[in-house]
C-alpha cells in the first residue's frame, strides 16, 4: 500500500501541472529568503557590530571588515538552513492544488474533495512549519544521546510529518475528528509513510520538493485506507 503510494507520488512530481505548482513554490521560497537575508544583514548592521565595537574599542580597521566576512558566512549557513522550512510554509499554501491535481488524474471517478479555506490553509502550513521547526530541535537534542544518533531524526520527524500530511489528506473528505481517528488506526501504516517523506527531506536540494511528494503520497495513501474501511462494512 505504502510503496504504491510512494511510486505514484514520485511519478507525478515530473507531471506538467506539479512542475507548475513547484515554480509558483520556488518563486515565492526565493523571494521570502531574499527578504530574510536582508532583514537578518540589517539585523546584524544593526545590533551585532556596534556591540562589537563598543565590548572591543580600539580595533584595527581590518578587524571590522573580517567580523563583516564572518558575519556573512553564518547568515549563508543559517539561511540554508532555513530553506526546508521556508519551502515548507509557502508550499503548504498549494497543498490543496496537488491534491486536485492528484485526485483528478489518478482518480478520476471518485468524487473530489474539499478544499480548506484560505484561513485554514494558512494555519495548516504554518503548523507545518512548527513540526518541521519543532521536530528538527527534538531530533538534535536526541543525536547527543549515545545510541540514538540519526535514527532520531527519522523517528521523530517520520510520526510529526506522516500525522500531518495524512489528516491534510483526510480532512478533504472527513471531518477533522474522524481524520484522527483513522490516522490512528492506521497508526503504522502511516509512521512508515512518514519515514519515506523524512527520507526526502534529508536530501538536500530534493527536500524543496517534500511538499509535494508528502501531499501527492498521502492522498494515494488515504484513497487505499478509504478502500479498504469500505471494503469491511
Amino acid at each position: 500500500m505504502i510503496s504504491n503510494a510512494a511510486r505514484a507520488a514520485f511519478s507525478r512530481l515530473f507531471s506538467p501541472e506539479f512542475r507548475a505548482v513547484f515554480m509558483k513554490t520556488l518563486g515565492l521560497t526565493v523571494l521570502a529568503l531574499v527578504a530574510l537575508w536582508f532583514a537578518l544583514t540589517g539585523l546584524v548592521d544593526w545590533l551585532a557590530l556596534p556591540w562589537v565595537h563598543s565590548l572591543l574599542p580600539g580595533l584595527p580597521s581590518w578587524a571590522g571588515w573580517l567580523s563583516g566576512i564572518i558575519a556573512a558566512i553564518a547568515l549563508a549557513f543559517g539561511m540554508a538552513l532555513l530553506i526546508a522550512p521556508v519551502t515548507a510554509i509557502v508550499a503548504g499554501l498549494f497543498l490543496d492544488d496537488i491534491a486536485e491535481v492528484v485526485e483528478r488524474t489518478d482518480f478520476p471517478g471518485d468524487p473530489a474533495g474539499r478544499a480548506m479555506p484560505a484561513l485554514r490553509s494558512l494555519v495548516l502550513s504554518v503548523k507545518f512549519l512548527g513540526v518541521v521547526i519543532l521536530g528538527n530541535i527534538v531530533a538534535l537534542l536526541l543525536l547527543l544521546v549515545p545510541g540514538i544518533n540519526i535514527a532520531a531524526f527519522f523517528i521523530v520527524n517520520g510520526y510529526l510529518l506522516g500525522r500531518e500530511f495524512f489528516e491534510f489528506a483526510a480532512m478533504r473528505f472527513r471531518p477533522e475528528g474522524e481524520a484522527r481517528v483513522l490516522r490512528r488506526k492506521y497508526a503504522g501504516t502511516v509512521f512508515l509513510a512518514g519515514l519515506l517523506i523524512t527520507a526526502f527531506l534529508a536530501v538536500p536540494l530534493l527536500n524543496l520538493l517534500t511538499p509535494l511528494f508528502a501531499a501527492a503520497m498521502m492522498v494515494h495513501l488515504h484513497k487505499a485506507i478509504g478502500a479498504r474501511e469500505s471494503a469491511r462494512r
